[in-house]
């Protein structure tokens, strides 16, 4: 896994209501953030923070100032070291994420936060990467709450010895992170399930998931599912459990399609099963024949999407998954517990055929790319929809 030391500001989004969110909304997300980014921009910006630092206080917590001069206005901190706690840790789909991170920290003036967890879901293994993480002394965590129980526990003890800690990619219930990084995940199913709906109103569909029962992919199964209940009764959803390990979901949803042949839709809730539909529709010649889409944007999936292979998928800005925990610790440990982190809705942006085209040919670190350059706005922007805040 990449990572990336190209700076960003945070931008924070809008939470989707239940009307679907327009693709053109989605074009101008993606086209608003790409203006940040960029190595040469990075390292510039980098530069002049750290030469506008102002003297002061030391950071939150009861820590005292120390360290190297702090960025823009804020006062010198200490280096603050950070720990990402994830289920999957070597899954590309967090390519970006691990990209977000870093480039907070760069921002800031703090180190890499550490990436630790699982390679393949195991609860207790995250478990104890997080337990290690409070022992060690960590000054903040962000964890992905895969499970309802196993973190409780860690959670407590971490508040108790002063770390604060983030939800990000997944939540649970009955559980006390500061606040949650990531998007709707019952909602981001629910939208899918009437998109199916659109295309198909009887039949079977196929739906791979990665961790059935896992906070992060369950909600979207049970949001798909309620959407086609309510909209297109009488399409049977058949489930795949595709497993963790993103070498085996191809083979898993092929044998799956071999078995149901009749299979009128191929669809995903999690990214690398979303990936292997597209490989499985293409290379078995499928495009027009079965309808497709899925989460994320991987190159398999966005290349699915823009070749007609797949309908759609849904992008939820891992990138923002790494860097809004990072500032958001950053600040509630500076400000000590004043600011505290807002919940906050990273995002779901269709991505269709009509738009994929920016995806694949911007390459970018903001969705798991290898370009780290600034991607040329649009001369003109389209309009977001209307405000739904009620005064």
């Amino acid at each position: 896994m990449r990572d990336h030391q190209n700076s960003q500001e945070p931008v924070e989004l809008e939470r989707l209501d239940a009307a679907e969110e327009p693709e053109s909304r989605g074009i101008a997300r993606r086209r608003a953030l790409a203006w940040l980014g960029g190595s040469a921009a990075a390292a510039g910006a980098a530069g002049l923070l750290s030469a506008c630092t102002s003297s002061g206080g030391g950071g939150g917590g009861g820590a005292s100032s120390s360290g190297g001069g702090g960025a823009g206005n804020f006062p010198s901190t200490p280096k603050w070291k950070f720990v990402f706690v994830n289920h999957v840790t070597t899954n590309s789909f967090f390519s970006p994420t691990r990209t977000g991170l870093a480039d907070a920290a760069a921002l800031l003036g703090l180190p890499t936060p550490q990436w630790t967890g699982s390679e393949s879901g195991d609860v207790s293994q995250m478990a104890n990467a997080m337990q290690t993480a409070i022992d060690s002394g960590a000054h903040g965590i962000a964890i992905s709450l895969t499970d309802n129980n196993a973190f409780v526990g860690p959670t407590k003890a971490a508040f108790q010895k002063g770390i604060p800690v983030i939800a990000y990619n997944a939540t649970a219930p009955n559980n006390y992170p500061l606040t949650y990084v990531g998007q709707d995940l019952y909602q981001s199913g629910f939208q899918m399930g009437l998109r199916i709906a659109e295309s198909i109103t009887s039949g079977e569909i196929l739906v791979g998931i990665s961790q059935p029962g896992g906070n992060n992919v369950q909600p979207r199964l049970n949001g798909l599912t309620a959407a086609l209940k309510q909209k297109a009764p009488g399409v049977k959803i058949t489930s795949i459990n595709t497993g963790a390990a993103q070498a085996g979901e191809l083979n898993a949803m092929t044998a799956a399609y071999s078995g149901h042949p009749g299979a009128k839709g191929l669809y995903a809730v999690d990214a690398g099963s979303t990936a292997s539909i597209a490989q499985l529709i293409t290379t078995h010649n499928l495009i027009g024949k079965v309808h497709a889409g899925g989460f994320d944007t991987l190159t398999d999936t966005i290349n699915g999407v823009k070749s007609g292979a797949m309908d759609f998928t849904i992008d939820q800005s891992a990138y923002l998954q790494g860097f809004l925990p990072v500032l958001y610790l950053y600040l509630y440990r500076l400000s000590g517990t004043l600011v505290t982190p807002p919940a906050t809705d990273t995002g779901l942006t269709f991505v269709t055929k009509a738009n994929a085209g920016i995806y694949a040919s911007a390459n970018s670190a903001f969705e798991g790319g290898s370009s780290k350059g600034i991607i040329n706005m649009p001369s003109t922007l389209p309009l977001p929809p209307a405000s739904t805040v009620q005064l």
